[in-house]
Formats: C-alpha cells, structure tokens, sequence
C-alpha cells in the first residue's frame, strides 16, 4: 500500500538548510528514533544479521524560520494534516537487502526441508533393516525352539513306547500270577477232596500213613504258594500304579510338547501378510513364563529318568515273578509226584454242573452275538446323525458371520439351534445306549470267561474224579498252567 504524498528523498521535503533551529531539532529526534528502534529477526534466520533502514525520517517540522532567511522556504506541497503519516519509508538498499535475506531465508529452508528428507530416508531403511533382522532372528530362534521340541518329543516317545510295552508285559505277569494262583485252588481241592475221602474209611484203614502225611504237606504247601503269588500279584499291581503314574506325566508333557509346538510352528509359519495378527497392546509387559531352557529341559529329563527307574523296577519284578512261579511250580509237581493219591468223587453231580454251565455258556455267546449285531446298528444310527448335525451347526456358524442389524434372530436361527439341540440330545441318547450295550457286552464276555474257567475248573476236577480217583491220581495241572498261562 503507498502512502499519500511525496517520497521523503524529495528536495522539497528535505531539511532546511539555514535554519538552525530546525537542524538542531532533527538531529535530536533522529538521536532519539537511533535509541527507541529494535531490530527485527526474520523466522528461521538466525544465522543472518538483522536488516534496518539506514536512513531515519523524521516528522515534517511546521515551525517557520526567523525572518532573517526568507528567501530560503519552499512551499510545502502537503498539507500539514497528512505529514505524521509519512514516517515510514524505506530506502531501495533496504529493499534490496530485504529481498535478499527473505532469498537466503527460503534457501536456508529448502536446505533444512533437504536434509530433512534425506535423514528420514535413511532413517527409515535403517528401521527397516532393523526390523527385518529381528524379525529374521526370532524366526531362527523359533525354528531351533522347534527342533529341541522335537528332540524331546521323539525322546518322550521312545521312552513312552517302552514304558507302553513293559506295563503291557506287567499286566501278562500279573495276569499269569493271578492265574497261577487261581489255578492252585484245583489241585488244592482235589487234595482236600482225598483227605476228605480218607477220613471215611473203616476199622483198621483209618491210619495216619505216609500218604496221609504227604496229603497233609501237599495241601500246605499248595495254600502257602497261593498266598505268596497274590502278595506277588499286589506288588505287580502297586508296581503297574507307579508306572501308571510316571506313564501319565510322560503322556502329559509329550501333549504339553504337542501344543508349544503346534503354537511355536504357527507362530514360525507367521508372516507380515498373515490374516491372523493383530495389535494385542501391552502383551509385552505380561511375563507368564514358569521356566528357562534349563529347567524347562530338566524337567523332561527327569521324567525320562524317573520312567527308565520304573521301567527297570518292573523288569526286576517280573524277572522275580517268573523265577517264583517256577520255583512254586517246581515244588508242587514233586509234592504231587510223592503223594501220588487217588480218590472217588461224585462223577455223575460234575457231568450235571458241566452240562448246565455248558447250555449257559452256549445262551450267553447266543447273547453275544444279539449284541454285538445291536452295537453295530447303534453305532451306524451315530454316523448317521453326526452329518446332519454338521450341517445345522455349519448353518449356525455361517449365519452367525452376517452383518449389523442382519444377525437376526429368526425362525431359521431358532429352528437350526432347536435342531442342533434335538440332534445333540439324540447323538447323546444314542451314546449312552451305545455305551450301555457295550457294557452288557462286556458283561457277557465276562460271563462268558468265567462260565469257560468254570468249564475248565468242571473239566478238571471230572478227570481228577475219574482218572485220580479211580486212578489215583494219574495227573496233575501242567507246568505252563501252574505258572500262569492258561
């Protein structure tokens, strides 16, 4: 904007020269404006000087001159009113110099704006290479995680394998001791049978003879085997507990391996394009961890080693099971052989007892068979309904993903959650019956194994009423079977 009148350079505007008065009174207001002036810094400028006029004006002075120099006034081409605002000019050097620093000022900037874009740049490909070596070394860290996972796991699997397969062997041995023990009550029996059988005879054959004494010694020693096979058999079983137990912890730290390695592999597999992460803000502050590698390695090892313990106190034992049964064995058959009696027993009433616990047997396998039939029909009615409950539970879940104000709770939504219900109760009704025709079967089968041991039982004790009796016992229960297999 310019200002109304003449420049302050003009001549007619200048200082008069023969006043003295007014000389006097301009150089002590341009004294005056030198010491109130402040200079001025432009933004971002501070390394350049600050510019200022070198040429102060002053206030247009109004006071005429003595008389004695008329001939030197000019007339003033403003009016008086209009002098105070023309104080304000500026020079062309200042202009100039002005125009130069606002130059330098937008050089400086554009500079600054330079540098400034060059170090993001480097700063940013910096925390890209920063990001994609943590990255890189987490992903090797994963990756060695997951190959001491697996050293472990195919560690605790070898170790369950054979702890597997030793607690198979114990359950035989126990098996066999049980057995064995059930076994002795036949020729148990068959000695009290002849001991019973001899206290019948008459006049001067009821001696106490040498056979008489083997009797007695047989039926002592066969009672003092049994007793010690079943204190045997409760070892086994105390035995088969503790392998249970160390079985357990190796089966439930190979399903905690399971599970970090599944994590561990998903996590590996994890990539800066995945669909599954997301911001979880402060999980870094959260430490859950129970362990380090060391201890985290020990414990494994340790229930390695406490399982290798058991496995070798099994072994032990069933190395001792079997030296005792064949010892026991050994004792009996020349316990049997030095006594060697015979005696009469009711033929006819064990024929009776083996021929009804043979029609039972023969009805409980008919049962079996009905079963077994009705097991596969309740177990082909359960694949049948699980597809239709896949399909309602899938129709469940894929209305549940509709959007806003869709997610309605219609008449579909309540007939498909009415159906998954329906469908569920019936798998369950279903299951249970399952469940209880399997334990009918089972039952049955249990029935059916001991009316075969009772067969068997009936089977020896006839021979022994025909062949030991009338025979004098011309044979005993085999090596095999005394020893636990039947």
């Amino acid at each position: 904007m310019e200002f109304l009148g003449t420049s302050q350079t003009a001549s007619y505007c200048g200082p008069k020269k023969t006043c003295g008065m007014s000389s006097q009174s301009s150089t002590t207001k341009t004294s005056a404006a030198h010491e109130c002036y402040q200079p001025f810094h432009l933004p971002g400028c501070r390394y350049v000087n600050s510019w200022r006029p070198s040429l102060f004006y002053r206030l247009s002075d109004t006071q005429n001159c003595p008389e004695e120099c008329p001939n030197t006034m000019r007339p003033s081409t403003v009016l008086p009113a209009l002098r105070s605002a023309l104080f304000c000019r500026y020079t062309p050097k200042d202009w100039d110099r002005s125009n130069q620093l606002q130059l330098l000022g937008a050089e400086a900037s554009r500079l600054w704006a330079g540098r400034l874009g060059g170090d993001s740049m480097r700063l940013m490909q910096d925390k890209d290479q920063l990001t994609r070596q943590m990255q890189e070394g987490t992903s090797r860290n994963l990756c060695q995680r997951l190959s001491d996972i697996g050293y472990w796991k195919s560690e605790l699997n070898y170790e369950l394998e054979r702890l597997v397969t030793e607690q198979h062997n114990m359950d035989t041995a126990r098996k066999r001791v049980e057995c064995a023990a059930e076994q002795i009550n036949c020729p148990l029996q068959v000695a009290l049978e002849c001991l019973y059988h001899r206290e019948k005879r008459i006049g001067i054959d009821l001696v106490h003879d040498n056979v008489e004494k083997n009797l007695i010694r047989e039926v002592d020693l066969l009672k003092c085997c049994q007793e010690r096979m079943r204190k045997l058999a409760q070892r086994i079983e105390l035995q088969m507990r503790d392998n249970r137990n160390a079985q357990h912890t190796l089966e439930k730290d190979l399903e905690d391996k399971c599970s970090a390695q599944f994590i561990d592999q998903k996590c590996y597999n994890m990539r800066n394009t995945s669909e599954c992460i997301g911001y979880f803000h402060g999980v870094e502050k959260v430490d859950g961890t129970v362990s380090v590698p060391e201890t985290w390695a020990k414990f494994t090892n340790d229930n390695i080693r406490h399982s290798q313990t058991m496995r070798a106190n099994s072994i032990r034992l069933r190395e001792e099971a079997e030296h005792l049964s064949e010892t026991l064995s050994d004792q009996m058959w020349k316990q049997f052989t030095d006594t060697n009696l015979a005696f009469n027993a009711r033929i006819s009433e064990v024929m009776d007892v083996k021929n009804k616990l043979q029609t039972q047997l023969a009805k409980t396998l008919q049962e079996i068979f009905q079963a077994e039939d009705t097991i596969l029909l309740l177990e082909r009615a359960i694949m049948a309904k699980e597809c239709p409950l896949k399909v309602a539970q899938t129709r469940l879940e894929c209305r549940s993903r509709r959007p806003n104000v869709e997610l309605c709770r219609d008449s579909p939504q309540y007939k498909l959650v009415s159906e998954v219900f329906t469908l569920d109760d019936t798998l369950q009704t279903l299951k249970m019956r399952l469940r209880e025709t399997q334990d009918t079967l089972q039952l049955l089968v249990m029935t059916k194994s001991r009316l075969e041991h009772e067969l068997a039982i009936k089977a020896n004790t006839l021979c022994i009423d025909k062949e030991k009796c009338m025979g004098m016992r011309k044979t005993f229960p085999c090596t095999p079977r005394l020893v636990g297999y039947t």
